[in-house]
């Protein structure tokens, strides 16, 4: 295997190899391409195509520049490789089986099948190596956005003069399908304004997707629209020539260091499927095994005699990256233990943020921030959120936040925080009028680690982030999403800002935690169970309006963070007749109907529940001893009412909104829609009955 290049030093040097090299390079490329067909041919399902003409470009970067230590996935300095089109997985799991991670050959023989490391997208967590799931095109090239950023983010805080520790590239391959998508467009924007010049993108340029040939759907100057977006563009390299993408990606590499340095995008001219007779340059080898003829033929053509799933062994020991990736780390841990001779509390730091631990003064200062929002009335959550900031932030160096150009209306930034740029490193970006690009970046910061990202724009306007809402759950990252003017509440913006079934929807999505906190308090709490959480993303759904506090005990914090929890018992003692259950800026409904019904003689409890996913969580014993089952339950939320059903039963009711909203003050919203105290304490009366 060729010698590597120090650290630090650009990587592959473009120089044209000997011609045993490019012999051996060429076989290289075929045994993914051969892995690829074997895999989907077995599987009778996935996608040959772009792994078979990627083949050539995977072997340049992975073979030649790709700094990575197979035996060891997680280093924190290695690159991160991101593979956007996703559907062309075999490529990554052929390459993942080839330069040593832990995914022997029966992974890839059981590709697409249950429970293998080999799902027909990449995804995170379940194969070695793969650094995010991709699936929905354009999202993995946004995640690498994210994913470079972080990395400018983690070097200003902890390089120092003489000891660089934080210094590695972000690659993403891509295809046409990822660039028509809008996502990718506004990342690519992002990117290029921000010159992440560690960001190399290689654009599998083949022109075909599903349907055909694009030209008929996708006419695009992509090298001219990503020169316009600030991108320093490679035109017109032959994808199958790996001196020719080497190249490419020496020069990349050469101006990404470079004081203007920007991202890079090497467009890389293919033909799907090469190396298929018969089917090469069509559709019909994107997203179809061969077939047992054009598999027979595919070998036939590329002189490839070895058996399926065999390789030969020299073609396999030039694949083999463990024990240069070991020496790789190794000198990165000798500087890094240089650094820490240098710099001690730095590396104490750097390893405490990688590893995704919160400080030791965590506990302290979450009291302090419960403290101080028991002491708050009167507030709009979104006010609240803010105010839970700057309890919290300043001691959570790794907390990055920002907004789709609503920060002084989500309030996400918070006292000290800086606003980043292309020269500034900051802690708090304006990420423009771009919700889904703003929650996949995100995505990609809390993949790459050392960051615990958070970002704000209207609840409504979530339906434009969604699917990367969901990705985040997919993936269990630590991700918060900060979603204002939650309701009606938001008043005279009307029907097309006004949030009725986004709460309810986002509930759907699984291990996704929603908050909507009633309060201050219960916001603090929300913050600091979001910060926490290390197993999924969170929402927190604020309101536009200012609420009463419920209660200016510290102590319910230990209350508010079971999920759901008894704000009020029924005030003489006796036992509850029914249960009132309120959330966010309609639990003080609740409260105000317990106090007329009181006055009636009907002794009812009410209920906070913040977030239903926190409660679900909670033991069946809990979760009884706070809604009692033989008890009829009424729940209220200015939103859509279907999914209370879980929890009021046949017996009880709900309260809520199923139309679309006005234009109109808020308190006229909730009289109008008969959203009020009066409405809970009919329906109260009425599940009485």
């Amino acid at each position: 295997m060729r010698s590597l290049p120090p650290e630090g030093a650009p990587g592959g040097s473009g120089r044209p190899r000997a011609a045993g090299t490019r012999t051996i390079e060429s076989r290289m490329a075929n045994a993914i391409r051969m892995l690829a067909v074997d895999a989907v041919e077995k599987a009778k399902s996935g996608h040959p195509g772009a792994p078979m003409g990627m083949a050539e470009i995977a072997v340049a970067l992975w073979h030649r520049h790709l700094k990575h230590n197979p035996a060891n996935p997680h280093w924190a300095d290695r690159d991160r490789f991101v593979l956007s089109n996703g559907h062309g997985s075999m490529l990554i799991y052929a390459l993942l089986h080839l330069t040593g991670y832990d995914l022997p050959m029966a992974e890839l023989q059981a590709f697409r099948q249950l429970h293998s490391k080999t799902p027909g997208h990449p995804e995170v967590g379940v194969t070695p190596g793969v650094e995010t799931t991709t699936g929905p095109l354009g999202q993995g090239f946004a995640n690498a956005v994210g994913m470079a950023l972080a990395e400018r983010r983690l070097a200003a805080d902890f390089n120092r003069d003489g000891h660089t520790i934080v210094d590695h590239f972000t690659w993403v391959f891509l295809g046409d399908g990822c660039l028509m998508e809008g996502v990718a467009q506004e990342a690519a924007s992002l990117a290029g304004t921000l010159r992440l010049s560690k960001l190399i993108a290689l654009y599998d340029d083949n022109g075909i997707s599903i349907d055909g040939h694009v030209e008929g759907w996708f006419a695009d100057d992509t090298p001219a629209r990503f020169e316009a977006l600030g991108w320093h563009v490679i035109r017109a390299v032959d994808g199958h020539d790996v001196e020719a993408v080497d190249a490419a990606i020496t020069v990349a590499k050469a101006q990404a260091v470079r004081a203007d340095g920007k991202p890079t995008l090497i467009c890389c001219k293919t033909v799907i499927g090469q190396g298929s007779p018969n089917k090469a340059g069509t559709h019909d080898v994107h997203g179809a095994a061969l077939g047992a003829a054009e598999v027979a033929a595919t070998r036939e053509a590329l002189g490839w005699t070895a058996a399926p799933f065999e390789l030969p062994d020299d073609v396999a020991a030039a694949w083999n990256a463990r024990e240069a990736g070991v020496a790789r780390e190794r000198t990165w841990q000798l500087r890094f233990d240089s650094y820490r001779s240098a710099h001690p509390a730095e590396a104490a730091e750097f390893e405490r943020r990688m590893a995704g631990n919160l400080p030791t003064d965590w506990c302290q200062r979450v009291m302090a921030a419960f403290e101080g929002a028991a002491k708050t009335d009167n507030v709009a959550t979104r006010k609240a959120s803010q105010q839970a900031l700057d309890a919290l932030a300043p001691g959570l160096p790794e907390v990055f936040g920002g907004s789709a150009d609503l920060t002084g209306s989500n309030l996400t930034n918070f006292k000290g925080c800086t606003l980043a740029g292309r020269d500034r490193p900051g802690n708090h970006l304006s990420y423009g009028v771009r919700e889904f690009g703003m929650a996949a970046l995100m995505n990609g910061m809390a993949l790459h680690g050392g960051l615990i990202p958070y970002g704000g724009t209207f609840l409504t306007f979530s339906d434009y982030s969604r699917n990367a809402v969901r990705m985040a759950a997919l993936m269990k990252q630590r991700v918060i999403h900060v979603f204002t003017h939650d309701s009606i509440g938001l008043g005279e913006d009307g029907p097309t800002h006004q949030s009725v079934e986004h709460i309810p929807s986002l509930r759907l999505i699984p291990q996704l935690d929603v908050w909507r906190p009633a309060d201050a308090l219960e916001t603090a709490v929300a913050w600091a169970q979001a910060l926490e959480r290390r197993d999924g993303p969170s929402a927190l759904c604020l309101s536009r309006q200012n609420l009463p506090s419920l209660g200016n005990d510290a102590a319910r914090a230990a209350d508010v963070q079971r999920g759901g929890y008894v704000l009020a018992d029924a005030p003489d003692g006796g036992p509850p007749q029914a249960v009132i259950i309120g959330t966010g800026s309609e639990t003080q409904l609740a409260v105000k109907a317990q106090q007329q019904l009181t006055a009636e003689g009907i002794r009812v409890r009410v209920v906070s529940m913040p977030s239903t996913s926190v409660f679900d969580r909670q033991d069946a014993a809990y979760q009884d001893a706070v809604l009692p089952p033989d008890l009829p339950a009424v729940a209220v939320e200015a939103a859509h009412p279907d999914l209370w059903r879980k929890y009021v039963g046949r017996r009880g009711a709900v309260v809520g909104i199923a139309s679309f909203g006005e234009s109109a003050p808020a308190p006229a919203l909730y009289a109008h829609f008969g959203i009020t105290a009066d409405a809970v304490v009919q329906a109260v009366k009425r599940v009485l009955r």
